[in-house]
């Protein structure tokens, strides 16, 4: 059993009871699950189901009995020989997490805190959403058994608002920017007491995230790597991947973690935090109209951005942006030398990292691990722009064979 110590605010440090609770009383910091962990070892979790639920006693849900799971987690995490080759690098790993089940790693925030409303009784769940959020809530609700709301920009791609759609979500389209679909979706949910899973269910939330540390963790034989390249939206995945290999050093599962380089990835047209590194500033100033092809990380306010800041400083840690183009071309790198195909947050990543060794920022030996994590197929219309269309032959053998090398 899962024994939560308290909910500690992260500014002032204030403990509460872990309740439907997110926000601190005295200073408005957002509140961070702190444990009681049993005794645990590297063999406490072998030969356990092959989702991210294997770590059931570092997770705040306090009864097996509440968890809501579609098999998401324990993703593969690739040796990426050819994309390491291309880029120079001996040691790259790319942490695949497009192949979740709703084909992201929001199944991992999104069921953790389905789970938790469960365990609440709450009636309701749903979400602030640039896309893959909705897609992963959506689908834990159905399984669940919840009404799902979710909240989301008019123009994120059609794919998302499909998935979504198709698992029963009721989709309120909002005519604006992510911030103001999140906005309305802070009132409304906590008014009417609907457990919007990134909001007021965001202190259990964003525990999931952790949950590809441990993954990558186990997956080394219990090393620690010396570089992760994380894409940043919000900041909340970065900052929770920092928690979570920092629990497993706690338990002695893992040596000494500040070594490690955490490098923040973001896109051109929506890149407030890296704005802000690059300045040494403190202050993250939001960006009103993100203008990106990333659409999964157009968060111009990011809710944790100036904690991936003091993340960064604490781990020596680097921030940098990518332009469409150069999006576009890691996508297209990673797909014709791993196989991988993924949406243009993953190509946030990987061009970053041709960048952060291009200016020797990643040392060829390092082990590196660089987190993909939504598929292609969420995102297609906008590398349909850029590749070649098929041509339409005659099926006639002789005409079709002279082009076939």
């Amino acid at each position: 059993m899962t024994t939560i110590k308290s909910l500690q605010c992260r500014e002032c440090k204030k403990e509460y009871a872990p309740t439907f609770k997110y926000i601190c009383d005295e200073c408005f910091g957002p509140l961070d699950v702190h444990y009681d962990f049993p005794s645990v070892n590297k063999n406490t979790f072998a030969n356990r189901e092959h989702t991210y639920w294997r770590y059931f006693e570092l997770l705040p849900i306090a009864e097996k009995s509440n968890i809501v799971s579609i098999g998401a987690g324990m993703t593969p995490l690739i040796k990426a020989e050819k994309l390491g080759e291309a880029l120079g690098l001996n040691n790259l790993y790319i942490k695949n997490d497009s192949v979740n089940p709703t084909f992201s790693f929001k199944d991992r925030p999104a069921g953790i805190a389905v789970s938790k409303a469960k365990e609440f009784g709450l009636s309701a769940v749903g979400c602030a959403s640039t896309g893959n959020l909705a897609s992963a809530t959506a689908a834990h609700a159905a399984k669940g058994g919840f009404p799902c709301y979710v909240f989301a920009p008019s123009d994120i791609e059609h794919a998302k608002i499909t998935q979504a759609l198709a698992y029963g979500a009721n989709f309120i389209a909002v005519d604006g920017t992510y911030d103001d679909a999140n906005r309305i979706a802070a009132q409304i949910g906590d008014s009417k007491g609907i457990g919007i899973v990134n909001i007021n269910m965001r202190s259990y939330y964003v525990e999931g995230s952790k949950t590809l540390a441990f993954e990558v963790a186990e997956q080394l034989d219990w090393q620690v790597p010396d570089n992760l390249v994380i894409p940043v939206g919000s900041g909340a995945m970065l900052n929770a991947i920092c928690k979570g290999f920092e629990e497993l050093e706690s338990l002695s599962l893992l040596g000494k973690v500040s070594n490690m380089h955490m490098i923040a990835a973001q896109p051109r047209g929506c890149a407030p935090i890296v704005d802000a590194f690059k300045k040494n500033s403190s202050d993250v100033i939001p960006v009103e109209s993100p203008d990106t092809i990333a659409k999964s990380l157009a968060i111009g306010d990011p809710g944790d951005g100036r904690y991936v800041l003091k993340r960064l400083k604490q781990y020596n840690g680097y921030a940098e942006e990518s332009s469409n183009r150069e999006i576009l071309d890691a996508i297209l790198l990673l797909a014709r030398t791993e196989g991988i195909f993924t949406e243009p947050a993953g190509g946030v990543s990987v061009a970053v990292l041709k960048k952060m060794v291009e200016e020797r920022k990643i040392d060829k030996n390092d082990s590196t691990v660089c987190y993909v994590t939504g598929n292609g197929l969420k995102a297609t219309e906008v590398l349909m722009e850029i590749l070649s269309k098929p041509q339409t032959m005659q099926a006639d053998i002789a005409k079709i064979s002279a082009m076939v090398r």
